[in-house]
């Protein structure tokens, strides 16, 4: 019997694998390269298709987002466009299977004047609305917003001094409601001009409302359509620090 080796040209998967583990361990290379391989396609198709993991890097979102907080943002809501895909790497404009955001839909998008930045914010204003803020509260189309005063919200910095910040549930004109923060209503951007929305754009705004660069200021500006990603659909995970907030584990994001 001939001990010769087979001439047969080899697969992509065997060439990888040779190369990767070497000539003895060919059958186990290839099977393990191909399961690799076939992992890392799944999961890049399930991130850019249907859902994404995110992370709350700030507090521009408190009270309905924490720091620590892991959400999965739902790329199916709205459609695709070239940011919905890791590093916007299949370039194309607009959007694909088109679906807008409802008013107070908490949406993850690229920053307009950075679009290498992700950002996480509640959707104010759609296409055509006129947005003002005057004494803190939030007009659409020149209706001040119905909000009502609940108990306050205790901040806790890291020397465990509280700090009790005043509360709120607004309600947007379609009946969504969510809770605000607001510390001031002389500060920062407690009164501004009008804002009258562009087509195919929206006007997005933090809970935190004295403490969240949003549509508001011209670092962000009015959020194209196409720079959409997702909505912001659960929590599943939260810690502050090493210790896990279990209770908001599972919650769905109002």
């Amino acid at each position: 019997m001939s001990s010769q080796k087979s001439n047969t040209p080899k697969s992509v998967f065997a060439r990888i694998g040779t190369f990767v583990f070497g000539e003895k361990d060919e059958l186990f290379s290839f099977e393990t390269v191909k399961l690799v391989l076939s992992v890392v396609v799944i999961a890049v198709a399930i991130r850019s298709l249907a859902y994404e993991p995110f992370n709350i890097p700030s507090s521009s979102m408190k009270p309905t987002l924490l720091i620590g907080d892991y959400l999965f943002v739902s790329k199916l809501s709205y459609g695709y466009s070239r940011f919905s895909f890791p590093f916007a790497l299949i370039p194309f404009s607009g959007r694909i299977l088109e679906d807008s955001p409802e008013r107070g839909d908490v949406v993850v998008f690229r920053k307009p004047t950075e679009p290498d930045v992700d950002f996480i914010k509640r959707v104010i204003g759609l296409p055509g609305d006129r947005i003002q803020i005057l004494s803190g509260v939030l007009h659409i189309n020149n209706e001040p917003v119905k909000r009502r005063r609940v108990e306050d919200y205790v901040l806790t910095d890291a020397f465990g001094r509280e700090q009790r910040v005043r509360q709120y549930i607004e309600e947007l004109p379609n009946g969504r409601a969510h809770r605000i923060l607001e510390k001031s209503d002389t500060e920062g951007q407690d009164n501004t001009p009008e804002y009258v929305v562009p087509e195919g754009h929206f006007f997005m705004m933090g809970d935190n409302r004295d403490n969240s660069t949003d549509s508001r200021f011209g670092a962000v500006g009015f959020v194209p359509a196409a720079n959409l990603i997702g909505r912001a659909e659960i929590i599943f995970f939260s810690r502050d620090g090493w210790k896990v907030r279990f209770g908001r584990l599972f919650d769905t994001i109002e």
